[in-house]
């Protein structure tokens, strides 16, 4: 089966930076719902189309098809007694963009009495390089293509 609209697409990946250094791999296969849902990234979809199983690729993103340039209006510190007991590296909190807009941010070290905070994609900003393998495809069913993502296996559950 090819890929198209409205098909699961379960991959295989690992995403280095442009030195060959590996920044994440799957560790079992993962499934989207392919067709411009936004279950992953537009250039990767693209490369995908009308490819089938065991069809393999690597590309070269910019920031910009991939996580984004930096934001630096999404670094923040914050004094420690705004958050609540047990805030770690590492954690992540929901907070508020300068427009009000609710967005998930990232505890990156705490200082002293400070935390400080990054709302952006940690792979943010760096040109990446994405090896795909593709391992599966199948029809979705008319459930995935109604909450727009995968159910099961690889997918979500609810």
């Amino acid at each position: 089966m090819k890929i198209a609209k409205d098909t699961v697409v379960t991959l295989q990946y690992k995403v280095a930076d442009l030195q060959g250094r590996l920044l994440e791999q799957s560790k079992e296969p993962l499934a989207y719902l392919h067709g411009g849902y936004d279950n992953t990234l537009p250039k990767i979809e693209a490369a995908l189309d009308g490819q089938e199983a065991g069809y393999q690729v690597t590309l070269q993103l910019k920031p910009e098809d991939a996580f984004g340039v930096r934001d630096e209006s999404l670094v923040r510190t914050i004094p420690k007694g705004e958050f609540p007991p047990g805030v770690k590296v590492g954690g992540q909190l929901e907070g508020h963009t300068d427009d009000g807009q609710p967005h998930v941010f990232h505890v990156m070290k705490i200082k002293g009495p400070m935390v400080h905070l990054d709302g952006n994609h940690p792979l943010a900003g760096k040109d990446l390089k994405f090896q795909l393998k593709v391992v599966g495809v199948r029809a979705a069913s008319a459930e995935e293509i109604a909450h727009r993502h995968v159910h099961g296996a690889g997918g979500h559950h609810h």
